[in-house]
């Protein structure tokens, strides 16, 4: 038996073979610009933390510390996106959950960029964009199939 408790059901006690991208047919272009969309929004969470660590460290803002430590928090959360896309790639039925929740965390940052006026707004735009792309994508049934993840209220067989 296998760690998720399935088993092959044409060879008993033996484990039911994991999808891999080998073994799992080709990846829906979906998910293709799904685990894009999450590196997408890695690379401009580095961008933004590198920006921020380097004017603290430059001494440029009000308060250097804090821009520093908020850099190096950004950079952190950068991990998140970056993990799902590559879960993603590799048809990892868990990276979708992290690759949602940077898409929905991303929705009220888009909201305040678009309300804060001036050159921020397309960049708010762009956001909200990115983010709704990627959950539309994620949620497609193309998608949701090549990563094993199941319909509510449907039942392994067996």
């Amino acid at each position: 038996m296998s760690s998720s408790g399935r088993r092959n059901p044409s060879t008993p006690g033996t484990a039911a073979p994991r999808p891999t991208p080998e073994t799992a047919g080709p990846r829906p272009a979906r998910l293709t610009a799904a685990a894009c969309l999450a590196g997408l929004e890695a690379l401009a969470l580095f961008a933004v933390g590198v920006y921020l660590l380097v004017a603290g460290l430059s001494g440029k803002p009000d308060d250097p510390g804090q821009a520093e430590a908020l850099g190096v928090t950004v950079l952190v959360i950068g991990l998140l996106p970056l993990i799902a896309a590559r879960g993603l790639f590799r048809l990892r039925g868990w990276s979708r959950g992290p690759a949602m929740i940077t898409h929905v965390i991303g929705l009220p940052i888009a909201y305040a960029l678009m309300s804060s006026g001036g050159a921020l707004v397309p960049v708010g735009i762009a956001v909200a964009a990115v983010a709704v792309a990627g959950l539309v994508l994620l949620v497609n049934p193309a998608t949701t199939a090549a990563l094993g993840i199941r319909p509510p209220g449907t039942r392994e067989n067996g």
